[in-house]
């Protein structure tokens, strides 16, 4: 099967004045393309870290890592930031939609960052949208949207530029049950669809709706599959 993912030996070091804390010890890890897999552990076991080095947004101290086939070793800042533009898209616990835009525009942010033409930006964000569940909320501002709608426009910018990873962190966290069940659903549909997606969880039984579970612990997996 195609390979998304593919790291081996990936360790990530912080000093913190003359003490070297040791967050990953070694990571070996293939996801392929469109696997839904869940990272779960315990607070301070290493997952958050292992996302943000999958997300581009902190590289390794050793190891490989493959994203899609790209070599993503020695890359420099800028052309990881043109790597995660291209190749991921982000959903996070706390929605990080900007207050001053309505719906529509947060979803084109990031096709207009890649070049899109203002007509074809506002036509892919808008069929997005309506695949959310919310072509009828276009003009909205995020603070007229419940936290379900919210963390629906952060889905649909996502994967408005057809990523070839979704990274989501703790997505239902700030949600009630009826909506993170509601936003568990779209992901198992983009799953059902083809997509990629990585979900960051602490919680064992939104885990469980992925089809492969990662068990970090003492940044290490300790399981590799809990279903």
């Amino acid at each position: 099967m195609e390979k998304v993912i593919s790291i081996s030996n990936i360790t990530k070091e912080y000093k913190m004045g003359k003490i070297i804390v040791p967050a990953l010890r070694g990571i070996d890890l293939e996801i392929n393309k469109g696997e839904f897999v869940a990272v779960i552990g315990p607070s301070g076991s290493g997952k958050s870290t292992l996302m943000h080095i999958l997300g581009c947004l902190d590289t390794p101290t050793d190891g490989k890592y493959f994203l899609n086939g790209i070599d993503l070793n020695e890359r420099k800042k800028r052309q990881l930031a043109e790597i995660r533009n291209k190749q991921i898209g982000f959903v996070f616990q706390t929605f990080n939609l900007l207050p001053h835009l309505n719906i529509q525009k947060n979803v084109e942010l990031p096709l207009m960052y890649a070049g899109f033409s203002p007509k074809k930006r506002a036509s892919v964000a808008k069929q997005v949208l309506v695949n959310v569940g919310l072509g009828d909320r276009l003009r909205h501002k995020p603070s007229e949207l419940s936290g379900g709608q919210r963390q629906r426009v952060a889905i649909a910018r996502a994967i408005v530029n057809n990523p070839a990873l979704i990274l989501a962190d703790e997505p239902t966290g700030n949600l009630d049950t009826t909506s993170g069940a509601d936003i568990i659903g779209i992901f198992k549909d983009l799953h059902k669809q083809g997509h990629t997606v990585i979900m960051v969880t602490h919680d064992p039984v939104v885990a469980k709706q992925a089809n492969k579970v990662i068990n970090i612990v003492d940044g290490k997996i300790a399981n590799g599959n809990l279903n």
